[in-house]
């Protein structure tokens, strides 16, 4: 099958890298064609995950229908702020009811849309199908092979045991969640209580005062996911 991934950042590269490892046809969108062609050239990507050599079998193209046309999956991975208009540039390369993968954190500044109403909104009369993947994950561990676990917030069951089975390496596990608002949201808004602990360990306030803040952080999130259509658990 062929996979489409829209964005080389340093998730982007990761992700993709990790489908093109497990013998997935992965084609990556970068939108740089000075990067496009490092990578292409020399197996690395120096701007965003300059330690890791890529698979040789990864393929990348600054050309969207190029990455687009013909795959079976459509992995986003553009920054949050920009999906929009991302999405507005490259809807002429989406098909009928594309399964649509978003591992983008964040919330549009002037909506206040989470990403998943961005991608309704943006591929209307499309009808894709919709998963989101979200943390905990960093880049540069995935990318080292460290044991890791990610959540796939997806309604469509077998969406997402498809993207489950896709993923799934021996370093990565995927959970499977049907909540993808809670998904979505508790990936964007963790980022909040992050900041607010590292000011804390500034002020040398204690891992008490750490420990009561992740705590109260998670109460404070559960709520306003629940006003915003999630489930309070999936935000444990």
């Amino acid at each position: 099958m062929k996979i489409a991934v829209i964005g080389a950042g340093a998730w982007g590269t990761t992700l993709a890298n990790t489908l093109a490892k497990q013998g997935h046809d992965t084609h990556l969108w970068v939108r740089e064609e000075e990067l496009c062609k490092e990578i292409t050239e020399t197996g690395y990507n120096s701007v965003f995950l300059p330690d890791f050599k890529l698979s040789p079998d990864l393929k990348c193209s600054s050309n969207p229908q190029d990455v687009m046309q013909g795959a079976d999956y459509f992995l986003l991975v553009v920054p949050s702020q920009f999906m929009r208009s991302a999405l507005a540039d490259m809807k002429q390369y989406f098909p009928l009811n594309p399964a649509v993968i978003c591992a983008s954190k964040g919330i549009e500044l002037n909506t206040g849309a989470p990403m998943s109403q961005v991608v309704y909104e943006s591929l209307e009369g499309l009808n894709p199908g919709f998963g989101h993947l979200s943390g905990p994950t960093f880049a540069y561990e995935l990318s080292a092979e460290l044991p890791t676990s990610i959540v796939l917030g997806c309604e469509d069951e077998k969406l997402a045991a498809e993207v489950q089975d896709i993923f799934s390496t021996p370093y990565l596990r995927i959970y499977t969640n049907p909540d993808y608002r809670g998904v979505e949201l508790g990936g964007a808004i963790k980022n909040i209580m992050a900041i607010a602990a590292g000011m804390a360990d500034g002020l040398k306030f204690g891992h008490n005062t750490r420990a009561a803040l992740i705590t109260r952080g998670i109460a404070e999130m559960s709520r306003l996911g629940e006003a915003m259509g999630a489930q309070a658990a999936t935000f444990t």
